[in-house]
């Protein structure tokens, strides 16, 4: 059996950057007078930052806006963030049973980090600038064993990299979705993934 390696997403699995993404996207519309409805684009994180400044710049302007989004985010994002119920304990979990922790996510790997870094959260890899199936790169290049996240596309990545997928129901896709997607198990939160983790590796040791 493989070394446990668990892969996490960030944004609404380990951590809640609502509060500093809507702060940067305010900051965003007043740098550029474009405006952006942080509200509405905070309530379906998931995708790459690029789709949803599209929604609201005319397709040429969307790079520029990108890069600015990206500049004004250490100062606006980070310290508004918190970690979600279970997070530190998720990873502890991880750890106690011999096992190491990556993240992958969307976010730019450096921006992940400040957020990682900024709650103590403490990881053994971070893979960013990545989204669904593109996920699954990292998982199978670290050997992951197993992969969480709160949406469907982060189920599609577990997919393509042939591992559990564990759903926490605490970002935009409800618990059906994320079993329609293919999850092997829904949690509401972090708190029960020690419970679940254990219950998959005695499922996958045939106990």
């Amino acid at each position: 059996m493989a070394a446990l390696t668990v892969g996490f997403d960030l944004d609404m699995t380990l951590v809640d950057s609502r509060p500093g993404i809507a702060a940067a996207f305010r900051a965003l519309t007043a740098e550029t007078g474009v405006h952006v409805d942080a509200e509405a684009a905070v309530a379906r994180l998931g995708p790459p930052l690029r789709t949803e400044i599209a929604r609201w710049f005319p397709p040429e302007q969307v790079d520029a806006a990108v890069r600015t989004y990206r500049e004004l985010y250490p100062a606006y994002a980070i310290t508004p963030a918190v970690a979600l119920p279970g997070a530190a304990a998720a990873i502890d979990a991880v750890r106690e049973g011999g096992g190491r922790v990556l993240v992958v996510t969307a976010k730019l790997g450096r921006l992940a980090r400040l957020h990682l870094d900024h709650l103590g959260l403490v990881v053994d890899e971070v893979a960013g600038d990545l989204f669904a199936a593109e996920k699954a790169t990292a998982l199978r290049q670290h050997g992951a064993t197993h992969y969480v996240g709160d949406h469907v596309a982060d189920m599609v990545a577990a997919g393509a990299a042939e591992v559990p997928g564990i759903a926490v129901a605490t970002g935009p896709c409800t618990a059906e979705e994320l079993r329609a997607a293919g999850a092997a198990v829904v949690l509401d939160d972090l708190t029960g993934f020690p419970e679940a983790l254990a219950g998959l590796t005695r499922l996958a040791l045939g106990r």
